[in-house]
């Protein structure tokens, strides 16, 4: 199977430059976005042999997700079932036989950190919720987890210590997620790999100079291990301030 995930930064900007021509060329079993930017009926993507499931922030032109996939899920859910986090369409999960599969959008901690405590509390919820959901199957989850886990995982950690994405803190609430039993597919495979990143700034020419962060991930339970075959970041997708990232599972 072929899994795909990519913060398009806005769904329709993205459609202009090219979306649907890497998505077809993917040909992906499922593939999900987050950042779609829209809301209901703003956009009409045909996708012929796919099925769609979106989920609008309330506040238009604002983070939101969406997941295409060939196979229909025995069960769709929107949001995580906490109120306070459930207004930003961050959230999709979809039940198959054998896993759950989840797009997630981590919220953003902000210039000054204003939205840090708030990311705190997500970060503590969401962890609650996969492993809720993981004592009935395995979960397969992925997105933008807007945090660079380790030095080698940005271009200039010295200088982004106390960023947004970047933050001891942030830091050691994705360590807390490995520790609960998650693996990080694209280091499982690639452990010391260093200049691959995910993200580039719009600014500063950063992508030309691959000053970039890695902060969009698949992640799975632990039990998964065996049907892991591959995971890649590809970089030379463009479209996005982000390039997709893929999990090849067995």
């Amino acid at each position: 199977m072929k899994l795909i995930s990519w913060n398009v930064n806005g769904i329709r900007a993205c459609v202009q430059k090219g979306f649907l021509d890497f998505f077809k060329e993917a040909d992906a079993d499922i593939f999900c976005i987050q950042e779609s930017k829209m809301q209901e009926g703003q956009l009409e993507l045909e996708l012929p042999g796919y099925h769609q499931y979106w989920n609008y922030a309330v506040k238009k032109g604002y983070s939101g997700t969406g997941i295409f996939t060939k196979q229909e899920p025995l069960s769709v859910n929107y949001g995580i079932g906490i109120e306070e986090h459930d207004q930003e369409g961050r959230v999709i999960t979809l039940e198959f036989e054998d896993f759950y599969f989840i797009t997630v959008y981590t919220p953003n901690s902000q210039t000054e950190l204003k939205r840090l405590d708030y990311r705190m509390q997500w970060e503590q919820d969401f962890l609650a919720y996969l492993k809720k959901l993981e004592e009935k199957k395995p979960v397969v989850f992925c997105g933008d987890l807007n945090v660079a886990h380790t030095e080698i995982d940005l271009k200039n950690p010295k200088t982004n210590r106390k960023n947004a994405g970047f933050t001891d803190e942030e830091r050691a609430k994705f360590t807390e997620l490995l520790e609960a039993g998650f693996i990080d597919t694209y280091r499982y495979f690639y452990p010391d790999t260093e200049g691959v990143y995910s993200w580039w700034s719009y600014r500063f020419s950063a992508r030309a100079k691959n000053a970039g962060w890695r902060i969009d991930y698949f992640c799975v339970s632990e039990c998964m291990k065996d049907r892991l075959a591959d995971a890649k970041i590809l970089t030379d997708v463009l479209g996005s301030d982000h390039c997709p990232v893929e999990l090849d599972i067995k």
